[in-house]
C-alpha cells in the first residue's frame, strides 16, 4: 500500500525560502513520475504544482516557475519541492503523489508565507 509523508513545512517571510520533502514507500519508486499539488483553502481542489519524471524532468505550473524546483532521490525514494521567493499566494498544504494513480494522498505539509 503507497504511503506518502510529506516535512519541511512551517511560516515562512515572503521572499523566503523552505525545502519540502516526501517520503514514498510501498511502491517501486523508481517507476513513477512524481507531482506536488497544493490546496490553499479548506475545501478547494487540489491545484497541480510540479511533476518530476523518473529521470528528473520537471514541469511546473507558470505561477511557480523560476521559483520551485523538484527534484528526486530514487535511492532512498524521497521527492522534493525547493521553494525560493515565496508569495502569500504560495500558503497551502503541499501533498506529493503519483499523478493519476492510487487516489491515496499523505496529511499534507502546511506551508503559511506571511509577514
Amino acid at each position: 500500500q503507497v504511503q506518502f509523508v510529506e516535512s519541511g513545512g512551517g511560516l515562512v517571510q515572503p521572499g523566503g525560502s523552505l525545502n519540502l520533502s516526501c517520503s514514498v514507500t510501498g511502491i517501486d519508486f523508481s517507476s513513477y513520475t512524481m507531482a506536488w499539488s497544493r490546496r490553499q483553502a479548506p475545501g478547494k481542489e487540489r491545484d497541480w504544482v510540479a511533476t518530476i519524471t523518473r529521470v528528473g524532468i520537471t514541469n511546473y505550473v507558470e505561477s511557480v516557475k523560476g521559483r520551485f524546483t523538484a527534484s528526486r532521490d530514487n535511492t532512498k525514494n524521497m521527492v522534493y519541492l525547493q521553494m525560493n521567493s515565496l508569495k502569500p499566494e504560495d500558503t497551502a498544504v503541499y501533498y506529493c503523489e503519483v499523478p493519476g494513480m492510487f487516489n491515496t494522498w499523505g496529511q499534507g505539509t502546511q506551508v503559511t508565507v506571511s509577514s
